[in-house]
């Protein structure tokens, strides 16, 4: 069983790399927009 020091690390980590994973899929839809328009 894992601890739950262990569980809330990995919890974090996994909220971490969504938040990363959101901010590349905004910053990829922003340069689509841009490039459309120009």
């Amino acid at each position: 069983m894992a601890t739950g020091k262990e569980l809330k690390r990995r919890i974090a980590s996994v909220k971490s790399s969504q938040q990363i994973t959101k901010a590349m899929k905004m910053v990829a839809a922003a340069r689509l927009r841009r490039s459309q328009e120009a």
